[in-house]
């Protein structure tokens, strides 16, 4: 899906700012704290400065079903001589997992970087036991790069994530 395209129950589209407390109400779901490196107890006004803050390099779209918003998803772009490059970050509501609403937003940001902004490669880092996310992000073109030990803590315990990137030739 490319921007402001839809299915039947799935949009996709650009985050505003007026989107502020239902992207903070999914952000503090457990299911995405527990696979990103969010920390708990972030406030909505943190979010709201968050998305009036972002960068015009940025790029940050919403999943949205029946006027809800059930995903966010974002290019970081990087500066300088890694400006063809940008960090990659999905998240997906915790009751909806599984409903292909990952790969609308991927592949949504895969085309925006592809046909829109220059990007030829978009890096991100996954938990280890995230075989869901892993697998989506394999069949998209991304290949592993490494194992990254201890790299967050995550519920008491340092957790390794993987490092992965898709580079367009």
């Amino acid at each position: 899906m490319t921007e402001g395209t839809s299915s039947p129950t799935l949009t996709i589209r650009a985050a505003r700012v007026i989107d502020w407390e239902a992207i903070a109400a999914l952000m503090s779901q457990p299911g995405i704290r527990s696979g990103t490196l969010r920390l708990p107890y972030s406030t909505s006004e943190q979010t709201r400065k968050w998305l009036e803050g972002l960068p015009d390099d940025h790029t940050a779209i919403v999943a949205e079903r029946d006027g809800r918003i059930v995903g966010m998803a974002g290019l970081h772009r990087n500066k300088g001589r890694r400006h063809h490059s940008a960090m990659l970050g999905i998240s997906v509501d915790d009751n909806h997992r599984g409903e292909g609403i990952g790969k609308a937003l991927l592949t949504s940001l895969i085309d925006a970087a592809d046909n829109w902004l220059g990007i030829s490669r978009i890096e991100l880092t996954v938990f280890t036991d995230n075989e869901a996310a892993i697998a989506l992000y394999r069949k998209t073109g991304f290949e592993p790069e490494g194992t990254h030990k201890a790299y967050a803590l995550r519920n008491g315990v340092l957790a390794d994530v993987l490092a992965m990137a898709r580079i367009r030739a």
